[in-house]
C-alpha cells in the first residue's frame, strides 16, 4: 500500500504505522515535518538519512538523496531531533530483524571556504566517519573505492576516512550514541560531502556540478549497499543494480507521457520523405540525368512552436532518479532538434540541424566507406533474375505478421502498399511498402527481418514496457535500430557485398551533402566514380538531399559497426530488443531490468531461434569487423 500522508509531527502512531508498513513490505513514502520526507521502496537493510540545515544555507544537498531506494529527509530543527531518532532507531532495528543487520549512512554538506574563487577547477571532497570499533571494513572500502571514482571537471574526488564512534553533522546530536552501535546488529556511518555543487562566494546552486555529482554517489551508495548485504545481511542480491528503486514517482510518470504524446505528434521521417520521388525519377532519367528533381512533401500537420511548447511542460527537474532524469533530459534535447528540423524543411537551415541531430560523417567512417566500396563486387554477385514486387513482398510481410502474432495476438501491425512513399520503411510500428518497390528474392528474409524483426519487433516490446520512451525511441535510438537491422541481414545469411556497398555509399553520399554538393555533384560522385547504377545513384542522392540535407543515412553503417564493438564484450544480443533503445542508454536499461522495473522482450526475431544464426553469432565473435564480414560474403 502506498502511503504519501503529509505529517505535522513524528508521532508516537505514525511510528507504529510505520513499522506495520515495513513488516508487511510495503512501499513507504511520507511527507514529514518541514519539508521533510520518508521513502523506503520494500524491505531493504539500509537507510540513508539527511537533517537539512535550517540556521544556513544547504541548497542543493537534498538531491543527493533522491533516487535512492530508502531515504530520510528531514531536518536540523531542534524540536524534531528525538523523534527523528526514534523515527530511525524503529526503522533501523525493524529492517535488522529481518535481515540479520542493517546500515545507515547519514550525509552532510560540507562549505567551502570563501576564498576559493575557481569552481572550475575544484574536484569532490568527501570524509567518512566509520565507528572505532566492530567497523565492517569491507563495506568501508568499498564506499571508500567507489567514492574515489568519482570525477568532476575532469578532477578526480578525494577520500579521507576518519573514527569516531558517535559521528554527527556539527552542532547536532548524533542519532546513536555508542553503546546503540555496539550493542545491537546496526552499523552507521557518516559521510561529510564538501559542497562543490554551489558557487563558493555566492552559495548559487552548479546545476550540472550536482546532477554529475548525485550520479556517481548513486553508484556508490549501490555499490557500498551490495558488499554490506552480502558480508552482513542474510540478503545476497546478484548485483548491486538490484539494490536501485522499483517504484516511480509521478513526475517520472508525467515526464514520460508529455514526451511521448510529443513524438506521436508527428513522424519526422515521413515529412522528409517526398511523395513523388518515382515521377522525378523518370524526369530525371529522360532528361539523360542532367536536371535537378523537384521534390514535394507531404503537409506539416503540426505546428512546431506548439509542439515546444508542450515539450519543455514536462517537469524532468521533479525526477528524483538521476539516471531517469538524464534519460529524459537527452529525449527532450532530441525533440528539440527534430522539432526544428521539422520547422526548417526545404530551408538552408535544414542542413546544419540535420548534423546537430545526426553528427557529422567522421574520418573512421568515411575510410571504412571506402574499404567497402572498393571491394571487388564479383566476389558477391547476386542473381537477381527473380524479383519481388510491392504486392508480393506485403503478402510476405503480413505472412510474418501473423507468425508473430502467434505469440502476440495484440500485435498491432498494417502492411500497407502506398504511392505517397519511397522505398520501404516502418513507421509507428507499421510496415509501409511504397508501390513501386523490387526487391531480389535472395533478400526477401533480410527485408523482412531488418523492417520486421528488428524495427516492428523492437516498437511492440517497447510498447509492453512501463516507460513510453521505450516504443517512441530514446535519444539516439535510431544508430543501434539500424545497426541491430543490418546485423539482422547478415544473420539471416543475406548480407551481402552489394548491400554492404550500398551502405557505403549512403555515408559518401552523406560526406557529399555535408560538404556543399549539390543534387547532380553527388548523384555524379555514386554513379561516375563509385559505378552505382543510375537508379541506385539516383536513390541514395535523394535521401541524403531530401528536406535540405538529411544526414540520417550514415547511421547504418556507423550504428553496424558500433554494434559490432558492443558484441566484442557482449555475446547476448536479447537486450536489443527490449524496445528502441540506445547504445549510450544500454547501461540503464540493463539497470532497470536488475531493478525489476522493465521485463525482457515479449517478441524476439524469429532466427534467434535456429541453428545457423547461432553459428554466425559465434562466428561474428570471434572477430567482430566489417572486414571479416566481408572476407565471409
Amino acid at each position: 500500500m502506498k502511503k504519501q500522508t503529509d505529517h505535522r509531527e513524528i508521532s508516537k502512531s505514525l511510528l507504529a504505522e510505520i513499522k506495520h508498513g515495513l513488516t508487511a513490505n510495503e512501499l513507504i513514502r511520507y511527507q514529514l515535518p518541514e519539508g521533510g520526507r520518508l521513502h523506503i521502496d520494500r524491505q531493504l537493510p539500509f537507510l540513508i538519512v539527511h537533517r537539512r540545515y535550517v540556521e544556513r544555507s544547504d541548497i542543493g544537498t537534498r538531491r543527493l538523496l533522491l533516487g535512492e531506494a530508502a531515504y530520510l529527509q528531514t531536518t536540523s530543527s531542534p524540536r524534531l531531533q528525538a523523534s527523528v531518532k526514534a523515527l530511525v532507531h524503529m526503522i533501523a532495528h525493524t529492517q535488522a530483524q529481518h535481515y540479520g543487520a542493517f546500515l545507515v549512512i547519514e550525509l552532510w554538506s560540507k562549505d567551502r571556504p570563501k576564498q576559493e574563487t575557481s569552481d572550475a577547477q575544484t574536484g569532490p571532497g568527501f570524509k567518512i566517519i566509520a565507528p572505532e570499533h566492530l567497523a565492517p571494513y569491507e563495506t568501508l572500502e568499498t564506499l571508500e573505492q567507489a567514492l574515489s571514482n568519482i570525477t568532476l571537471r575532469g578532477v578526480p574526488a578525494r577520500v579521507a576516512t576518519s573514527y569516531h564512534n558517535q559521528p554527527a553533522p556539527p552542532g547536532l546530536p548524533p542519532l546513536f550514541n555508542a553503546a546503540e552501535i555496539t550493542t545491537h546488529p546496526i552499523i552507521f556511518f557518516g559521510l561529510e560531502v564538501e559542497a562543490v555543487y554551489r558557487q563558493s562566494q555566492t552559495d548559487a546552486l552548479l546545476y550540472f556540478a550536482l546532477k554529475k555529482l548525485h550520479h556517481g554517489m548513486a553508484v556508490a551508495f549501490k555499490k557500498t549497499f551490495f558488499t554490506f548485504s552480502h558480508n552482513r545481511t542474510t540478503f545476497k542480491p546478484e548485483h548491486f543494480h538490484v539494490l536501485g528503486r522499483r517504484t516511480m514517482t509521478d513526475a517520472v510518470w508525467e515526464v514520460d507521457r508529455k514526451l511521448a504524446k510529443v513524438s506521436d505528434n508527428f513522424d519526422l521521417l515521413l515529412h522528409v520523405t517526398p511523395i513523388n520521388a518515382h515521377r522525378e525519377w523518370q524526369v530525371f532519367e529522360n532528361n539523360h540525368y542532367q536536371s535537378t528533381p523537384e521534390f514535394h512533401y507531404r503537409p506539416r500537420t503540426a505546428d512546431p512552436a506548439i509542439l515546444k511548447r508542450k515539450l519543455y511542460r514536462a517537469p524532468i527537474e521533479q525526477i528524483e532518479d538521476p539516471s531517469l532524469a538524464n534519460m529524459f533530459a537527452s529525449k527532450r534535447d532530441e525533440l528539440d532538434k527534430q522539432i526544428s528540423l521539422l520547422a526548417a524543411r526545404g530551408q538552408p537551415d535544414f542542413l546544419y540541424g540535420s548534423m546537430q541531430l545526426y553528427g557529422s560523417v567522421e574520418e573512421w567512417l568515411m575510410q571504412l566507406a571506402h574499404t567497402i566500396l572498393s571491394f571487388p563486387l564479383d566476389q558477391g554477385k547476386q542473381d537477381d533474375t527473380l524479383q519481388i514486387n510491392a504486392e508480393q513482398l506485403a503478402d510476405y510481410a503480413r505472412a510474418e505478421v501473423d507468425y508473430y502474432r502467434q505469440i502476440a495476438p495484440d500485435l498491432d501491425c498494417r502492411v500497407e502498399v502506398r504511392d505517397d512513399i519511397a522505398g520501404i520503411l516502418v513507421s509507428h510500428g507499421h510496415f509501409l511498402i511504397s508501390s513501386d518497390a523490387v526487391i531480389s528474392n535472395k533478400r526477401l528474409n533480410a527485408t523482412l527481418n531488418h523492417e520486421i524483426g528488428t524495427h516492428v519487433l523492437t516498437h511492440y516490446n517497447g510498447r509492453q514496457q512501463p516507460f513510453q520512451q521505450l516504443h517512441a525511441g530514446m535519444a539516439g535510438y535510431e544508430e543501434l535500430q539500424e545497426g541491430l537491422a543490418v546485423l539482422s541481414e547478415y544473420l539471416v545469411g543475406e548480407l551481402n557485398p552489394v548491400r554492404l556497398r550500398l551502405l557505403a555509399g549512403r555515408v559518401v553520399a552523406t560526406h557529399s551533402v555535408t560538404s556543399g554538393s549539390d543534387f547532380q555533384e553527388t548523384f555524379k560522385l555514386l554513379n561516375q566514380d563509385h559505378h552505382f547504377s543510375p537508379y541506385t545513384a539516383f536513390e541514395i542522392t535523394l535521401r541524403v538531399h531530401r528536406g535540405g540535407g538529411f544526414t540520417k543515412d550514415m547511421v547504418y553503417l556507423r550504428g553496424f559497426s558500433h554494434l559490432l564493438d558492443y558484441i566484442k564484450t557482449h555475446d547476448k544480443i536479447d537486450i536489443l530488443y527490449t524496445g528502441k533503445v540506445s547504445l549510450e542508454f544500454l547501461p540503464l536499461i540493463e539497470e532497470l531490468s536488475w531493478r525489476e522495473v522493465i521485463k525482457p522482450a515479449t517478441l524476439k526475431p524469429r532466427y534467434l531461434q535456429h541453428e545457423a544464426y547461432k553459428k554466425r553469432l559465434k562466428k561474428l565473435i570471434e572477430e567482430p569487423t566489417i572486414e571479416r564480414i566481408l572476407g565471409d560474403l
